[in-house]
């Protein structure tokens, strides 16, 4: 059987293996120890599943196999940060800090949203990832057991492509994959409404909304969503929900120069965010050439963080990584250097 009509078996859920056990006539039970060596010993074999009998090793390397794949290229910046390159053109990025290290996933090549500020919406879409490839990401980087964190704030918009992101949470949190805290899982998302209310009401991971700036008309310029999800809806629907328990809810705030960057637009964002429990994260702009765009000054960001913590809104600014080797917050583009 040729390898795309076998079935990919790293990242499936416990129940997507029980059933593939009962199509296969395999007893219940075994779903239970192909997970073990999925997820917990990490093997890259169906041979090495030596409490599986002959026979049934057999007929899982007749109808499935590991889709672990090595990446193709890895580039390292000057801060440590490490961007790898995986076919066809995924990028995800390793980002070491002190005691955490986290790795940021892509879960499609390109992406659908076309925001006007971001290298990887400017390349158009090519397609979205299985819940294998984007753990792949995890399991085939030599950085995989010191991880602490992900996040999918990589190439591609994840509630486009949600059973894949969620399937692959599931692995992530679940007794039966890694058993990770749900807390050290964030997913990021423009805005789309369908979706999301979905993620939250079946994932406790955290979530990222992309903001960018709090005035409807100068939001739409920046990112077409706008004009199918307004930010009034989107806040209206983060609003039903509790997030002062483990689940964080935060925005992420790129800083353009003159754009959205003055006291009148944090005075904005202060209202637009009223009565909600979050959090800001500033982003400093990443130049290229794809985007008309500059970037803020660091005492305008500075200034722009200090007024929204003097009335009552957490914000921080992230610290920029990688952008050297073009690993940095919008400029995944799949194709190295």
């Amino acid at each position: 059987m040729e390898k795309e009509k076998k079935t990919n078996l790293l990242g499936m859920t416990l129940l997507q293996l029980q059933q593939l056990c009962t199509d296969e006539g395999f007893p219940r039970f075994a779903a239970k120890q192909l997970c073990d060596w999925l997820y917990k010993k990490c093997t890259e074999s169906i041979d090495a599943m030596t409490n599986l009998s002959l026979a049934q090793r057999a007929r899982l390397n007749e109808v499935a196999y590991i889709g672990r794949t090595s990446p193709e290229r890895c580039q390292v910046s000057a801060d440590g940060t490490k961007k790898y390159l995986f076919s066809p053109g995924i990028e995800a990025v390793y980002i070491p800090d002190d005691e955490r290290a986290t790795l940021c996933v892509s879960c499609q090549v390109g992406c659908k949203m076309g925001c006007r500020f971001c290298v990887t919406g400017q390349q158009g879409f090519h397609g979205s990832l299985a819940a294998g490839d984007i753990l792949n990401q995890l399991f085939a980087i030599p950085e995989f057991e010191s991880l602490t964190n992900v996040v999918f704030m990589g190439m591609g918009e994840p509630m486009d492509n949600l059973d894949a992101v969620l399937s692959a949470c599931s692995v992530l949190t679940s007794d039966w994959g890694l058993g990770w805290s749900p807390k050290r899982i964030t997913v990021s998302t423009v805005g789309i409404i369908p979706a999301m209310q979905r993620f939250i009401e079946e994932c406790q991971c955290h979530l990222a909304v992309s903001l960018h700036n709090p005035v409807p008309q100068e939001r739409q310029e920046l990112m077409p969503v706008q004009k199918a999800y307004p930010l009034e809806q989107v806040l209206a629907l983060l609003r039903r929900y509790d997030w002062s328990g483990q689940r964080r809810l935060s925005f992420e705030y790129t800083m353009f120069r003159g754009l959205n960057d003055d006291q009148a637009h944090a005075a904005r964002l202060v209202e637009a965010l009223r009565g909600l429990d979050c959090r800001v994260n500033l982003i400093r702009f990443h130049e290229s050439p794809e985007a008309p765009y500059k970037t803020s000054a660091p005492l305008t960001i500075n200034a722009f963080r200090d007024y929204l913590n003097r009335h009552g809104v957490i914000c921080t600014i992230r610290a920029s990584r990688g952008q050297d080797i073009d690993a940095a917050c919008g400029l995944l583009a799949g194709k190295g250097r």
